[in-house]
């Protein structure tokens, strides 16, 4: 089961533009095992709709969530620049050092900065 969560990106962003984005939490329902990752996209006009079409997609794996906060992501890709920002009204601050941590993971040639 643990294999569940290999599965799971650790970074889903849009390729570009200024969105909303969540740290969330996934880990096997009734395990210790889990991983933060960070969703972001344009289409979401709130945070929570980021999570809630996240939840679904976890359940069928088996796993569940718990949003750890939000904020924005500014993406230029021929810049190759990240900007991790803001905070979420719903669910607070997400750590941004957790998040440019995981970006970083992903985005390796790029700048990536928090504010």
């Amino acid at each position: 089961m643990a294999d569940c969560l290999s599965k799971v990106p650790d970074v889903e962003i849009d390729p570009e533009g200024k969105f909303k984005y969540i740290l969330v939490r996934v880990k096997l329902k009734g395990g210790a095992d889990h991983k933060d990752i960070v969703r972001g996209t344009k289409s979401a006009e709130y945070h929570n709709h980021i999570f809630e079409k996240l939840i679904p997609a976890m359940d069928t794996l088996g796993l569940e969530c718990t949003c750890l906060g939000g904020g924005k992501i500014e993406h230029d890709s021929n810049k190759k620049t990240l900007r991790v920002f803001g905070e979420s009204t719903g669910y607070g601050k997400a750590d941004h050092a957790v998040t440019v941590g995981k970006l970083r993971a992903v985005f390796k040639d790029y700048e990536i900065t928090m504010e």
